[in-house]
């Protein structure tokens, strides 16, 4: 005969505990990591989303010091080529200054001591 039926049901293993059986599940230690686990990982989640959200306004503000910075060059640039056109204008005048007395104080005296 077969052995299936034979045994008794005191010899069955559950598969699972049962879902009533609170004060059991609350006393379990793999009950317990498990939702300390979840509990770490929804910290770590939300430390996350902190630093992320810090990282974000970090560089939002640090992009806008760079466009600052960026339009303070762009200044500061103009106002340079607008110092250098006035410094190359000095110098062309200097240069005519120099050429009109030259000709008006030393021409004049060659001219006397050729004749």
């Amino acid at each position: 005969m077969s052995d299936r039926g034979s045994g008794s049901a005191d010899a069955l293993v559950p598969l699972a505990p049962k879902l009533n059986a609170r004060s059991d599940v609350n006393d379990d230690p793999l009950e317990k990591a498990g939702h300390l686990i979840l509990d770490m990982v929804r910290q770590a989640a939300g430390h996350s989303q902190a630093d992320y959200r810090q990282a974000v306004e970090t560089s939002r503000e640090l992009s806008a010091q760079l466009r600052g910075a960026e339009e303070r060059i762009r200044e500061l640039e103009a106002k340079l080529r607008h110092q250098a056109d006035r410094a190359d204008r000095a110098e062309k005048w200097l240069h005519h200054i120099s050429v009109e007395i030259e000709g008006q104080f030393f021409g004049r005296d060659k001219a006397a001591s050729r004749s």
